[in-house]
C-alpha cells in the first residue's frame, strides 16, 4: 500500500466505524476501502491512466465517496458536474475537461445523454442505478465484478483536483490543482475550525460545490463519520442532526435561514451541534442574530473561493461583535487590498482582495484568465474588501457588480445588507440599471417573507434612513423569488438581463 493513504489507514485502525451514512445505508471504513479498491480497478480495466478525468453528475450519494476515493487511488481526477446544468452546458464541461469516463446518478442519466451529441471524442459511460441505457455500463455490475485488492502503484498524498467555477459571468472555468491541495493548508483548516475525529459531519449542500465536498473530504481524512442527505430539506436535516448526534455542518446562508425557520416551527433536540460553517455567500447580520437565538454560538463564517481556498475566518465569539465582517486571515494566508494601480490601500479603504497561499489554483486550459487574476503571485477573483483597525476584513462587493452612477462607485452588498435588515424582506439583490442622466441608477429586486407586506416607498424610505442618499435604491421591484444556485450564490446576471436587454450596452 502507498506510503500515505488515509482511507486504508482508517480501514485498518477503525474498520467498523461508520464512514458514510445515507438513509438506511451505513458503510464502515473497511467496506468503503474495499469498494474504493474495486472502483479503482474498474477504472484501470477501462484503460484509464494517470491524470485521466472522470466526470460525475449525481445528487449526494455513497457512490460519490466510492468514486472520489477510487479516483485518488487510481491517480485520476474527479470532475463534479453541477446537476442544475443542461445539455450544452454539460457538453462544455466534458469537452473542456477531456473526461475519459462519465458517471451519472439515477436521476441524471438523461441529462448526460442530452449532452453527448455535442461532446467530442470517445468516453466510457457508466450509469449508477437500475436503468442502464444502451451503450452504457452498469456501475454496480462493474464494481461487483472487480477485485478488491489494492490497485498496482496506488497514489500517495492528496489527489489532483479540478472543480469548475459557477460560471455566473460566462463559461465555467476549471480551478485546477495538478498536485492536489497542499497538506499544510489542510492541517491549517483542520486546526482553525477545530475539527476532530470524534465529530459527526452532516453533508447536505450539493457535492459539486467546492466547500461542500471539501468539508466532507476533510472529515474522511480524519476518520470522522459523514452523514449524507441526498438533497437539502430543512426538516429532514434537523431530524438527521437529532438522530445521528451531528456535531457540525457546512451550509450557505440561504440554507441556514431555512434551518432556523424549520427549527422554530418544530423544535428538535439539536444539543449535539457544535459548529455551523457558513460560506458561499455573505450571511446577513439579522439572520445571524436569529440563528444564534435558535442554535447558540455555533456560527463560523469564512471567506474564500474555489480558486483560492479558505482565506479568512470569523469565529463564533465575533459574529455579532463584528457585523458584516468575514474575519481575520487563516494561518498561511498573505492578503493584499489594492487599488486600480496595484498599490495597497490604507485601512478602511476598499480595494481588490488578493491572496497568496499554498492552495492557489490555476485555470485549466486558460493561461490568459490565470494571468489576468494574478499580480506578483497574488490571486484575485474580483472581490472588493476593506480592513478595519483590528485586522478584520469586510467584503464590500464583487468588482463586476459595482454600480457607477454619476461617476460615483456604489457597492450593492452594502445596500443589500440594509434591505435584509427590514423585517418584511426575505431576500434582496441590488443592481445597476440603465439611466440616461447618470449612466446607471440603483435598483433593488426584493423577495418578501411569506405573509409580510411592504411597498416600494416604504423600503426606499427605510434605506434612506440608513444610507447616503446616492446609495439608496431609486426603484424597487417585488418578485416571488430571486434566482440563486443550490450553493446559495445570487445569479445577478439573470436578474440584470431583462433591464439591460434593450439598452444597447451592458454598463
Amino acid at each position: 500500500m502507498a506510503e500515505f493513504d488515509y482511507l486504508a489507514s482508517h480501514a485498518e485502525s477503525l474498520p467498523t466505524k461508520p464512514a458514510v451514512i445515507l438513509g438506511e445505508r451505513t458503510v464502515d471504513f473497511a467496506a468503503l476501502n474495499r469498494t474504493a479498491n474495486r472502483v479503482a480497478n474498474v477504472f484501470k480495466s477501462l484503460g484509464c491512466v494517470d491524470g485521466d478525468r472522470v466526470a460525475s453528475m449525481s445528487f449526494n450519494s455513497i457512490e460519490g465517496f466510492e468514486v472520489s476515493n477510487a479516483a485518488r487511488r487510481a491517480r485520476m481526477v474527479v470532475i463534479p458536474v453541477n446537476y442544475r446544468l443542461r445539455g450544452p452546458e454539460v457538453a462544455y464541461l466534458l469537452n473542456d475537461s477531456g473526461a475519459k469516463v462519465v458517471i451519472a446518478g439515477p436521476d441524471h442519466v438523461e441529462v448526460m445523454r442530452e449532452a453527448l451529441p455535442e461532446v467530442k471524442g470517445d468516453r466510457r459511460l457508466i450509469a449508477v442505478g437500475e436503468r442502464v441505457p444502451d451503450g452504457w455500463l452498469s456501475y454496480r455490475a462493474l464494481v461487483d465484478g472487480a477485485s478488491d485488492a489494492p490497485p498496482a502503484d496506488p497514489a500517495d498524498g492528496l489527489a489532483a483536483s479540478m472543480i469548475y467555477t459557477s460560471g455566473t459571468t460566462g463559461h465555467p472555468k476549471g480551478a485546477w490543482r495538478p498536485n492536489g491541495v497542499d497538506i499544510a493548508y489542510v492541517l491549517n483548516v483542520i486546526g482553525t475550525f477545530e475539527l476532530t475525529q470524534s465529530g459527526v459531519h452532516l453533508m447536505f449542500g450539493p457535492g459539486y460545490h467546492s466547500a461542500v465536498s471539501f468539508f466532507a473530504a476533510l472529515h474522511q481524512v480524519m476518520g470522522a463519520t459523514v452523514v449524507v442527505q441526498k438533497k437539502f430539506e430543512a426538516d429532514e436535516a434537523l431530524d438527521l442532526i437529532t438522530q445521528h448526534r451531528v456535531t457540525n455542518a457546512f451550509l450557505a446562508p440561504t440554507l441556514l435561514q431555512r434551518l432556523v425557520d424549520a427549527q422554530l416551527r418544530k423544535p428538535r433536540d439539536i444539543s449535539s451541534l457544535r459548529a455551523l460553517y457558513l460560506g458561499a455567500a455573505p450571511c446577513p447580520y439579522p439572520l445571524k442574530v436569529r440563528a444564534e437565538a435558535v442554535f447558540g454560538k455555533v456560527l463560523w463564517e469564512f471567506y474564500g473561493a474555489t480558486e483560492t481556498g479558505i482565506n479568512t475566518v470569523l469565529r463564533p465569539e465575533d459574529q455579532l461583535r463584528k457585523p458584516g465582517s468575514c474575519g481575520t486571515p487563516m494561518p498561511g494566508q498573505e492578503i493584499r487590498l489594492v487599488d486600480v494601480n496595484g498599490s495597497e490601500v490604507p485601512d478602511g479603504e476598499p480595494g481588490e482582495f488578493m491572496v497568496r497561499n499554498s492552495a492557489l489554483a490555476e485555470y485549466y486550459n486558460r493561461p490568459d484568465a490565470t494571468g489576468k487574476s494574478l499580480l506578483d503571485g497574488f490571486f484575485s477573483v474580483g472581490d472588493v474588501a476593506y480592513k478595519d483597525a483590528e485586522g478584520y476584513y469586510y467584503i464590500c462587493d464583487r468588482r463586476i457588480d459595482m454600480i457607477i452612477s454619476g461617476g460615483v462607485n456604489i457597492y450593492p452588498a452594502e445596500v443589500e445588507a440594509v434591505l435584509h435588515a427590514h423585517p418584511a424582506v426575505m431576500d434582496a439583490a441590488v443592481i445597476g440599471v440603465p439611466d440616461e442622466q447618470w449612466g446607471e441608477s440603483v435598483k433593488a429586486v426584493v423577495q418578501l417573507r411569506g405573509g409580510a407586506t411592504a411597498d416600494e416607498d416604504e423600503l426606499i424610505a427605510f434605506c434612506s434612513e440608513r444610507l447616503a442618499s446616492y446609495k439608496k435604491p431609486r426603484s424597487i421591484d417585488l418578485v416571488d423569488e430571486l434566482p440563486r444556485d443550490p450553493a446559495g450564490k445570487l445569479l445577478k446576471r439573470k436578474i440584470r438581463e431583462p433591464y439591460w436587454a434593450s439598452a444597447g450596452r451592458r454598463i
